[in-house]
């Protein structure tokens, strides 16, 4: 019987991935696609329009363009690295994936330190973006590793600090356990209380994503493509997928954390307290709705804000983001003594 259920656990547990995967896959699709639909109408411009109906095939046309496009590696380049770097980042931002809770109780991997294996993930991802830089032989590529290297060091700091107010209030690291505890909550959601928490967490996010106006690695203007230069072809797909799994797996944490997850409103509960069917339905598209409007903020800034300059960038850490996450632990700190 023991082996059984070894094997029925381990069967639903595939089942999970595949979906998981297969639904992140279409996601990053339809994301870029939409990308460049919101930036060209905030820019006064179509988008894409000519493959398929409105331009939604576009996405598909691309990635086939990529597969079958030459994959060129530099004579110089240090290959063994430089072929297992993307495949060091897009196993980082996928692994990351399977602790976030899509409605209740549904999670590849329920652990009880979910957010520390969310820092975990996020920092081995780092070494995705510092191996290509250095591997590949290349000034414009270095450059850019070095500069994802200080990135990532500044803000990864900022962004655990930023997530320790919800610890102190969830009292886990268990993300099912912190959306249970905001359902508790009095206003269903940590992002008032959290709001300094949040601020800081959001320009962190972006930071680790390296999207505008934190995409300094990246630097088309100065740096050609940055850490990514010299790939071509399906590695740079790899990179390319990675960065916006990692921007649904950020988008996903901050509704995790701060926006109430899945949790529905309790009346909605009541109403239909015989499906668990419908109910978890309900949980899944408030927590896409969620998780689409933090997608929705990375296109408006993307459209909106210029790149900041190198020093400005680090300054924001290590003088302003830093400093403001130790203040928000201190207040929630102090008010979860005196509260218990």
């Amino acid at each position: 019987m023991m082996i059984n259920d070894t094997i029925l656990n381990i069967i639903i547990t595939i089942i999970k991935i595949v979906v998981i995967l297969s639904v992140a896959m279409l996601h990053v699709a339809f994301a870029v696609y939409f990308e460049r639909k919101v930036i060209g109408h905030m820019q006064r411009r179509m988008g894409p329009m000519e493959v398929g109906p409105k331009g939604i095939l576009q996405s598909f046309a691309d990635v086939v363009k990529l597969f079958f496009k030459e994959d060129l590696v530099p004579a110089s380049a240090d290959k063994p690295l430089f072929y297992i770097a993307p495949i060091i980042g897009i196993a980082a931002t996928m692994g990351s994936l399977s602790v976030v809770p899509f409605f209740n109780g549904f999670a590849i991997a329920d652990i009880k330190v979910g957010l520390l294996f969310l820092f975990a993930m996020s920092s081995l991802g780092a070494y995705a973006v510092i191996l290509a830089g250095w591997a590949s032989n290349s000034k414009y590529s270095f450059l850019g590793g070095m500069r994802s290297s200080a990135q990532v060091i500044s803000y990864e700091v900022s962004m655990g600090l930023s997530l320790v107010g919800v610890m102190i209030m969830a009292g886990s690291l268990n993300l099912n356990d912190i959306v249970a505890a905001q359902q508790n909550f009095s206003t269903k959601l940590y992002l008032i209380p959290q709001i300094i928490g949040f601020f800081v967490f959001v320009l962190s996010a972006m930071a680790e994503t390296n999207r505008v106006p934190f995409d300094l690695p990246e630097a088309e203007q100065e740096l050609v493509a940055g850490y990514f230069t010299e790939y071509s072809g399906m590695r740079f797909a790899l990179f390319f997928l990675a960065e916006y799994i990692g921007m649904l797996v950020m988008s996903s944490v901050a509704v995790v954390c701060f926006l109430g997850g899945w949790g529905l409103p309790g009346f909605i509960y009541s109403m239909f307290n015989g499906s668990a069917i419908i109910i978890s339905i309900l949980e899944v598209l408030c927590f896409l709705i969620k998780l689409y409007a933090c997608m929705f903020f990375y296109y408006w800034v993307r459209s909106t804000l210029p790149r900041y300059r190198y020093d400005q960038l680090m300054s924001l850490g290590w003088k302003i983001l830093i400093p403001l996450s130790v203040f928000n632990i201190l207040i929630t700190g102090t008010i979860k003594m005196f509260v218990n």
